[in-house]
């Protein structure tokens, strides 16, 4: 020793799992901040599009896919479509791509029950291309894609619900797609709590997509 003093360097009792919980404390402060500022953002964007129509002269008018019951499209389905056919006649669009697989066990695909009730309304079936598989709005957007390269369409109208619009907007620019938003008009049906959920639903999914979980 050389008799110079040597200060104490070790952490007094007590004082190195205080120091952590402080350093874990400030990190859930910060993700739990960052969380509901993403939250807010999203649900900004689904409010915004889910009353924004943009439907202009386009290329095809893209329908996605809902429930349906025994090749009879369900409420909200039928108003997806009825919306498309409006747009249809008012000369939006020449043709009409209806989109949505079978769930298992199912005899009828969304895709084919949405051509057939149009059809059924007076849309002819030259004028309707059905697209049978997806089961995502995910898959739908590829699949869409591969019918716009495949057909020469530029320009697409995505018909669906409101609270869908901002998230299939992303999706499909995210495919190289150029889309204007249309959502189907309100059926009367919903209550101010399934526009809770469906808002919710929309945040979770589009930011499971936009980590690649989707």
């Amino acid at each position: 020793m050389n008799g110079e003093f040597q200060p104490e360097t070790s952490v007094p009792p007590g004082r190195g799992w205080w120091r952590w919980l402080k350093i874990f404390l400030l990190a859930l402060a910060v993700i739990a901040v960052t969380g509901a500022a993403w939250c807010r953002w999203v649900y900004v964007q689904v409010e915004r599009y889910a009353v924004l129509d943009q439907a202009a002269p386009s290329d095809a008018i893209v329908v996605f896919g809902a429930a349906e019951y025994d090749g009879r499209p369900s409420p909200v389905f039928r108003a997806r479509l009825d919306h498309a056919r409006i747009l249809y006649e008012r000369g939006i669009a020449p043709l009409i791509v209806t989109l949505g697989g079978s769930e298992s066990g199912d005899e009828h695909s969304e895709g084919e029950v949405g051509r057939d009730y149009l059809i059924g309304g007076g849309v002819p079936d030259a004028a309707i291309i059905a697209e049978t598989h997806s089961r995502s709005t995910s898959e739908s957007a590829r699949r869409t894609a591969v019918i716009a390269r495949t057909n020469n369409l530029r320009r697409l109208v995505m018909v669906s619900d409101g609270t869908h619009m901002f998230r299939i907007h992303a999706i499909c620019a995210a495919n190289g797609l150029d889309v204007l938003t249309s959502p189907r008009p309100r059926t009367g049906l919903e209550s101010a709590m399934q526009d809770r959920d469906a808002i919710w639903h929309e945040i979770l999914t589009y930011t499971l997509w936009k980590l690649r979980l989707d």
